[in-house]
């Protein structure tokens, strides 16, 4: 490692899954490689150096959030959640969920992933969150997202936050149409980006090169919101599951300067996802 982390470094997007004896899977979704219990995610974290976390309800339970609930119930001063939800979800469901340390919730557009919510749905539920200070987090391919799904959104009322770099390619660079429109539409106020998935995005692999300057550029230009997030464990992936160290390592290439590092790490997730005033 280049460095230590900043004191309260969050992982500001990871994933629990099972074990399935206690939180069976949804028989609807795809079936996770492995198991990926609360106890590995807390051994690699405090090994990593990463005091706070933010776990994302994963698709393979389905709207059932009770796993990332236990995950953050076992550590609840330093642990947050994005939870998946049906569009007509209760009031009274978003409610406990926000009592359980949920801090917003998540749409997918993967095609692997099937047909994504019907945004004028989202929208309607997106009125509903900002009574609780949420935010809608997005994740998909980027001529779906980007150009169509965060648009829309951003005329709501709630923050968005867009997944993994907009998922763009990082072979096609800096002049792609998908990464101009990105950065458009970090251009307003209410939108962020999760610096996560270099590892997704980039067509070289390990350090990651490729990819490590999309996150850094957005890190210098919107440096009051952008988090990182490990990604664990990389589920879906494509190529060789990284090595999570490694992605720990490419934070100081991504943020090299100091207070970048700090905002990125801790001042930023510490405001998105309602850790307090301790930073």
């Amino acid at each position: 490692m280049n460095g230590e982390l900043p004191r309260l470094s969050c992982n500001a997007h990871c994933h629990v899954f099972g074990p399935a004896r206690l939180f069976p899977f949804d028989p609807l979704s795809p079936l996770p490689a492995a198991e990926a219990p609360k106890e590995a995610l807390f051994a690699l974290n405090d090994a990593l150096g990463l005091e706070r976390c933010v776990i994302v309800q994963s698709k393979v339970h389905g709207y059932d959030n009770a796993a990332t609930e236990d995950a953050i119930a076992s550590r609840p001063e330093t642990y947050r959640g994005i939870a998946l939800v049906a569009t007509d979800v209760s009031d009274a469901e978003l409610k406990r969920l926000d009592q359980a340390g949920f801090r917003g919730v998540r749409f997918n557009y993967m095609h692997h992933l099937g047909a994504g919510d019907d945004v004028e749905a989202v929208m309607s539920l997106v009125r509903r969150i900002s009574r609780l200070g949420w935010h809608v987090q997005v994740h998909g391919d980027p001529g779906v997202v980007l150009d169509e799904i965060v648009p829309r959104l951003l005329t709501g009322p709630v923050p968005v936050v867009i997944d993994h770099i907009g998922r763009i390619d990082a072979a096609l660079g800096f002049d792609q149409p998908h990464f101009n429109v990105l950065r458009r539409l970090m251009d307003h106020p209410a939108c962020w980006i999760k610096v996560s998935g270099i590892d997704r995005i980039t067509r070289k692999g390990p350090p990651y090169a490729d990819a490590v300057t999309f996150a850094s550029t957005l890190v210098s230009e919107y440096t009051d919101r952008v988090v990182w997030g490990s990604d664990w464990p990389h589920p879906n992936h494509q190529g060789p599951i990284p090595d999570d160290h490694e992605l720990v390592r490419r934070i100081f290439d991504i943020a090299p300067d100091e207070t970048a590092r700090r905002a990125l790490m801790v001042t930023n997730p510490a405001r998105l996802y309602g850790f307090g005033e301790n930073v």
